[in-house]
């Protein structure tokens, strides 16, 4: 029996199930050999030459998938169509001893039985510019993230990673939250006439101040806005003009990967590794209840709008059957990729389109459900034709100004009937036909409506938006952008404010370091380059080793200066080899280190610890203060004899007064914990350990006991949460 091997077991299930036990299909898991984990495994010396180890947990596996390889006739690689699937497939050809030139290969754009049976007709040899593509996109992140992370580590604190497109994504967030703090509202001025025609008296329509003695207008301030309502109301409304189109628009190509998580982020409020995971399951199959694994859309990473040919005709045949003849196009949608898209995969699309979202709606979960509904009516939408409006513009002619008022109505549905999509946030629309007036109509003013505005700040990426901009500016592959997004999240280097990215106090810290000594890595620019370099390299154009050679000097030499970068050379020589020491600046302040290293690592602190006047409670001796990854604290001078450590007391160097403490009558200090949050503790601490999160006002409840805190509002309250003591602020009753 031949042997098919894919990534996954779903996968792997749902081709089992098609073929009907024909062949035997087994999973590799994903990949079965990588870099190690604990050591660069890029051999910088020998032409960056990468060491390949197995997977942890991988053994099993690989074992298992050998004997399978032994018995079996034949076998064949159906791992994913793109540069990782096909670097999987050239590492199970090599642990498994397969011929490099034997035509193992296989893919399909969809797992249905058509197409894998297709693809075991036309089987092929292992595409080696895909895998040297995936070689170099592997081995240069891996010198970056490797080398850099422990740059931030030492330099900014331990926990932090970096990476060639994860920190470039990152800038973006960090630059679009300067822009917002930096922005300045500026006023503006507009004014609405709701008008209606003197002889005939149709209904009432609103119109926008738009233009003065022909030119835009643009007020500014209350005495502007003051100066045109004056010319209004003394001068007299007239039609000087009316425009009757009709507007038509064009259907929305189908989704590719990017597209597919902006519209899940807008409709479904799914973040983009959520989006990712319910369409990779759909891709591989569920189970449904009676007809076993059943696959649902095409292969779901890529950035191309191509549709096969027998995929548009059966959308052709649905919308007649479905819609009517009137909703299908003379001729066939078709819709251009973007520049340097990977055409060699069809837009995201339904397998079966018998298998409508209404059928299956009760047999999939609302999550695969929604994002099943969503691929497919955007397939169908594709496939349509254009939905037409009527369109109605009235100029008004008052005096020097002009006015403008719009309308727009349905006029035929076309695709909108399958699909409708998402207006922008700021995008106003005009409904309705306007009253059918006529040039040189008189016009009666019903109100006037002067409305103060102020300009906005630019808006925070959400996870639709930061994945359009790295598709727009080249940042990534598409396989890539979601995965890049749960990064940031899961190392806090953004928070979520609602749907909004925020980034963290830690994210500028890296973005300025990272821009300060690596500006090409961080460069949009430079990423969105290298992204067409390996590229080049899928495309046979270029030779993998030669882009990381032309990238990794200058990287190296940026590499040491920031190591090394505010460094003095001091006078003082190491007491263990005798070379000069070097005064370095570290996490936790200053510190001396040798010159001679690595083949010395003496490191010792240059100054002698600032002692307390606390003593320590265990040995009794006076405490000396440290620094550490949460600031300063309190440590025994016996150490490692003694151990104990305690906060740091001197809270007055560090905190702002305010407020009184209940417990001792001095003044309390504002201070800020580990994770940021203000709180008010005693300045005689640790004498006193009173701490608060609310201002104290120095009082005791009269109810509880616990400490009265003062309000937002001026008033008092108790801190307790249990008891409902108040004190209106002064002169109020509240």
């Amino acid at each position: 029996m031949d042997l098919i091997i894919v990534e996954s077991p779903s996968k792997a299930k749902t081709i089992s199930r098609y073929l009907k036990g024909k062949y035997r299909v087994d999973a590799s898991g994903g990949h079965i050999r990588d870099l190690p984990e604990k050591t660069l495994g890029v051999s910088v010396e020998r032409d960056f030459e990468p060491r390949y180890v197995t997977s942890a947990g991988k053994e099993e596996i690989i074992r298992r998938l050998a004997d399978e390889a032994k018995r079996a006739d034949r076998v064949y690689l159906a791992t994913d169509p793109d540069r990782e699937g096909e670097a999987i497939s050239w590492h199970l050809q090599t642990v498994l001893g397969l011929p490099a030139d034997g035509k193992n290969r296989i893919e399909f754009n969809e797992i249905s039985p058509k197409a894998v049976t297709r693809a075991l007709e036309h089987p092929r040899t292992i595409n080696y510019s895909l895998v040297d593509a995936q070689q170099a996109r592997r081995v240069i992140d891996r010198l970056v993230g490797y080398k850099l992370s422990p740059l931030l580590n030492n330099k900014i604190r331990n926990g932090l990673s970096a990476g060639r497109v994860q920190s470039v994504a990152l800038r973006l967030v960090v630059d679009r939250e300067r822009e917002i703090e930096a922005f300045k509202p500026e006023e503006y001025w507009t004014i609405s006439c709701d008008l209606q025609d003197i002889p005939k008296k149709h209904a009432a329509f609103r119109a926008l101040l738009e233009k003065k003695k022909g030119k835009k207008l643009k007020i500014g301030c209350k005495a502007e806005a003051d100066e045109a309502l004056a010319a209004l109301s003394a001068g007299k409304y007239t039609v000087s003009g009316v425009k009757r189109t009709v507007v038509k628009s064009h259907a929305p190509a189908p989704f590719t990967t990017s597209t597919l998580q902006q519209d899940a982020s807008n409709k479904l409020g799914l973040s983009a590794p959520e989006t990712m995971l319910m369409a990779q399951h759909l891709y591989e199959g569920i189970d449904l209840e009676g007809e076993g694994h059943i696959a649902f859309v095409t292969y779901i990473r890529t950035d191309s709008t191509r549709v096969s040919e027998d995929a548009q005709a059966d959308a052709r045949k649905y919308i007649a059957e479905t819609y009517g003849k009137e909703y299908l196009p003379e001729r066939v949608n078709v819709y251009a990729s973007k520049s340097g898209a990977q055409d060699a995969h069809e837009a995201i699309r339904p397998i079966d389109l018998a298998r409508t979202p209404e059928s299956v709606k009760k047999l999939l979960d609302r999550k695969h459900f929604n994002v099943y509904k969503l691929i497919y009516e955007r397939f169908i939408a594709s496939q349509m034709t254009e939905a037409q409006y009527d369109s109605m513009q009235i100029e008004i002619k008052n005096g020097d100004y002009s006015l403008r008022a719009s309308g727009k109505s349905l006029r035929f549905a076309g695709y909108t009937v399958a699909y409708q999509e998402v207006r922008k946030e700021d995008e106003e629309e005009a409904k309705g036909l306007l009253p059918p007036l006529t040039e040189g109509v008189d016009l009666n003013c019903l109100a006037v409506k002067p409305e103060q505005k102020f300009t906005k700040p630019p808006i925070r990426y959400t996870d639709a938006s930061l994945v359009k901009a790295m598709e727009d500016k080249g940042i990534g592959r598409p396989s890539t952008y979601a995965s890049i997004i749960s990064v940031l999240n899961k190392r806090n280097y953004v928070e979520k404010d609602g749907k909004y990215m925020k980034p963290t106090e830690i994210a500028f810290r890296i973005t300025d370091m990272l821009v300060h000594y690596f500006h090409d890595i961080m460069d949009v620019g430079f990423t969105a380059d290298m992204e067409k370099k390996l590229d080049e390299i899928e495309d046979g154009g270029k030779e993998w080793r030669a882009v990381i050679r032309d990238f990794y000097p200058s990287f190296e030499k940026n590499l040491r200066f920031a190591s090394t970068d505010g460094d003095e050379v001091t006078d003082i020589l190491c007491e263990k080899c005798g070379h000069p020491m070097l005064r370095k600046q570290g996490r936790y302040g200053k510190y001396l280190a040798c010159s001679n290293y690595p083949a010395c690592s003496n490191i010792v602190s240059e100054s002698a610890p600032e002692v307390s006047d606390v003593s320590c409670p265990k040995c009794g001796r006076k405490m000396v203060v440290k620094s550490g990854k949460f600031g300063k604290f309190l440590a025994c001078p016996d150490y490692p004899a003694c151990k104990t450590t305690m906060p740091y007391g001197e809270r007055k160097a560090e905190g702002v007064p305010e407020g009184i403490c209940p417990e001792c009558g001095k003044p309390t200090m504002r201070l800020r914990s580990r994770t940021g949050k203000i709180f008010y503790g005693c300045s005689d601490y640790p004498a006193c350990s009173f701490k608060s999160w609310d201002v104290p006002t120095g009082k005791k409840c009269p109810t509880c006991g616990s400490a009265l805190v003062k309000t937002a509002k001026g008033g008092v309250r108790c801190s307790s949460r249990t008891c409902k003591y108040r004190e209106p602020a002064p002169g109020t009753d509240a």
